[in-house]
């Protein structure tokens, strides 16, 4: 691990966290980040071996019992993100991803050898705890040491690494499936859920050797680790520099608040939470995952050429277009990464919607009026294009500014419950889905993904504000001035 010595190029006198702004994104600062984001890569991993298995577990369940059976990992995730907020800001970001890790790999090697329903509905709860957790952390440890000009491209690979997890989930399948087709009812579902224990393995050796964050040591005046991070960060800091940041930095709070205001819950922190708690939830709410998690389910039918039920050509077949949907996800996730810190979160975030708006009417149209060649042509251009719009601007979006918004003496709690929003409305929708599929059909259920794709919209022209090139340290001032501008204008007394 290389480390530049950098007293000289940045003045003694500097600001350290500046120095972190202002630095470049070297290779260090990617691995590290792909290490923080192995946890995105599990959320991937988990959201695709249960739709490529689902055909194959031996449990007979239907309605609320299936949906959860899909979506019981959301319900831990959702406990996992607030159990991690309080405790990430109290014994900072290391330490949670390491026990992350650590609960997902029982978590998987749970889901593997399983013997009823109700062990597996556990183990998948239990995992979700760990990818809760890790969700509400990642891009929080992230935005604490990624340079300004490049927060974004860094922070999209959480969402980048979901991708690739549910890619490379959907090509285990199929290597399994393929391989022991005999067996699709036996083992062979049993290796797909197991083998996401070794992921989870390597991200819990290699996260004892990460950085803690600086500015997370900075909040708690433990100034010797804020050295020993910088160092590890490829910047020299001497303590002096840390302690004058140090008292900066509480000057720049006391000034935020104000002298009436003894909290860290500002207006400006409250309207911020509920603004990145709505994005999550419309992010969830469009749709993403109803192809992610039922796929292989939904499109199974397509290809079955006759008899009754799903038979397990039909199932692999649905497993492989699937496949074909994630590998668009992942080479789509890179104009996201490449386009977020030119045009900036609003216009990616709205661009993104838009497209999903469109792209769901196309399968929808595809669903309702088309059949044969025909209706699989047009159905895989439509879900292909709502995938590939929500990952260059909506995915990617979220993560990075639920991870750069807050400040830092917040930032884990608040983090946190911006992602047990998400988690919470993804296990609504993924339950809700199978029974509001029979009630109305899949292509009008795509036509109303539509409609909330529309309002997700006017939500994000209305209020989001653009954050690209801004220090974390400067961007909950955006949300300082839009509260205060509020209360002036309705005439509310400051808090």
């Amino acid at each position: 691990m290389s480390v530049h010595a950098a007293g000289d190029q940045y003045g003694d006198s500097q600001n350290v966290l500046e120095m972190l702004d202002q630095r470049s994104a070297t290779s260090f600062y990617w691995s590290l980040t792909l290490l923080a984001t192995i946890g995105g890569f599990l959320f991937g991993y988990d959201t695709a071996n249960i739709g490529s298995a689902l055909s194959f577990v031996p449990y007979h369940l239907s309605g609320f019992a299936l949906g959860y059976l899909v979506a019981g990992a959301s319900v831990g995730a959702a406990v996992g993100a607030l159990l991690a907020g309080p405790l990430t800001d109290l014994f900072g970001r290391k330490s949670l991803l390491i026990a992350d890790a650590a609960i997902y790999t029982v978590g998987a090697l749970l889901s593997a050898v399983t013997w009823h329903a109700w062990v597996l509905i556990t183990a998948r709860t239990l995992i979700g705890l760990a990818i809760g957790a890790d969700s509400a952390i990642a891009t929080a440890y992230i935005a604490e040491y990624a340079p300004a000009q490049r927060r974004g491209a860094l922070s999209m690979l959480q969402q980048w690494m979901i991708t690739v997890g549910i890619l490379i989930s959907y090509i285990v399948a199929l290597v399994i499936l393929r391989s022991l087709p005999g067996h699709a009812y036996g083992i062979d579902w049993r290796l797909i859920f197991g083998l996401g224990a070794l992921p989870a393995l390597v991200g819990l050796v290699l996260r004892t050797r990460m950085p803690e964050s600086p500015r997370w040591l900075l909040e708690k005046g433990r100034y010797v680790g804020v050295q020993k991070a910088m160092r590890q960060l490829g910047i020299e800091v001497t303590i002096e520099q840390v302690e004058r940041t140090a008292a900066q930095l509480r000057a720049a709070e006391e000034a935020r608040k104000g002298e009436a205001r003894i909290s860290d819950w500002t207006p400006g922190v409250r309207r911020a939470l509920v603004v990145i708690c709505v994005f999550f939830t419309f992010q969830q709410i469009t749709g993403i995952n109803v192809p992610l998690y039922y796929g292989p389910r939904l499109l199974a039918p397509l290809f079955q050429s006759g008899g009754h039920g799903v038979t397990v050509d039909s199932a692999i077949a649905g497993v492989e277009v699937t496949a074909i949907m994630t590998a668009v996800n992942v080479g789509a996730t890179y104009f996201g990464f490449k386009y977020i810190d030119r045009i900036g979160r609003r216009g990616m975030a709205m661009g993104g919607y838009g497209g999903m708006a469109v792209s769901a009417l196309v399968a929808a149209f595809g669903l309702g009026f088309l059949h044969g060649t025909a209706q699989i042509l047009v159905v895989m251009i439509g879900l292909n294009l709502f995938i590939a719009s929500f990952a260059v601007g909506v995915g990617g979006t979220g993560w990075l500014i639920q991870g750069e918004t807050f400040p830092t003496a917040v930032r884990g709690r608040a983090a946190a419950i911006g992602a047990a929003a998400d988690w919470l409305a993804n296990f609504v929708l993924v339950v809700v889905f199978p029974t509001w599929q029979s009630g109305i059909g899949l292509a009008w259920v795509l036509v109303c993904f539509a409609g909330l794709a529309v309002v997700a919209i006017g939500f994000v022209y209305t209020f989001l504000p653009e954050t690209k090139g801004l220090s974390v340290d400067e961007i909950i001032h955006l949300y300082e001035e839009q509260a205060a501008h509020t209360r002036s204008a309705t005439g509310e007394a400051p808090r």
